[in-house]
């Protein structure tokens, strides 16, 4: 399954939750009531700017590190010779920059744990 911006706004609306300020009568004795929860366009625009920051920090060249999650890196690639694979001309292909992702220690325990190893059969 693949994880959209979407599902992430989803998740995010569910699981993020602000205290209320003013408590009533009822939010003493039901506490779960004592919470707001953010609107579909209010998390729309916190995911989409988180992106953009991340964006914009990887266009300027840094690097852009989440604890617990990974490092996406800035790479550079000088200009070498290639090959069309259809006709087999050589091509000069042009320098750019490239972004690779580490994973991070923790991420790369929890994706090979014995208990969450894929097993194409059992579907």
């Amino acid at each position: 399954m693949t994880l959209t911006k979407t599902d992430m706004v989803k998740n995010v609306m569910g699981q993020v939750r602000f205290r209320s300020r003013h408590k009533e009568a009822q939010q003493f004795l039901f506490p779960e009531l004592d919470c707001t929860f953010l609107g579909r366009n209010r998390t729309t625009q916190i995911v989409d700017a988180l992106f953009e920051r991340i964006k914009a920090t990887l266009t300027k060249g840094e690097d852009v590190h989440i604890r617990g999650f990974g490092k996406f890196q800035v790479k550079f690639k000088w200009a070498r010779k290639g090959r069309n694979p259809q006709t087999g001309e050589s091509i000069i292909l042009r320098s750019r920059r490239i972004v690779t992702f580490g994973c991070s220690p923790k991420l790369r325990q929890k994706i090979n744990s014995a208990d969450q190893i894929y097993d194409p059969k059992a579907i």
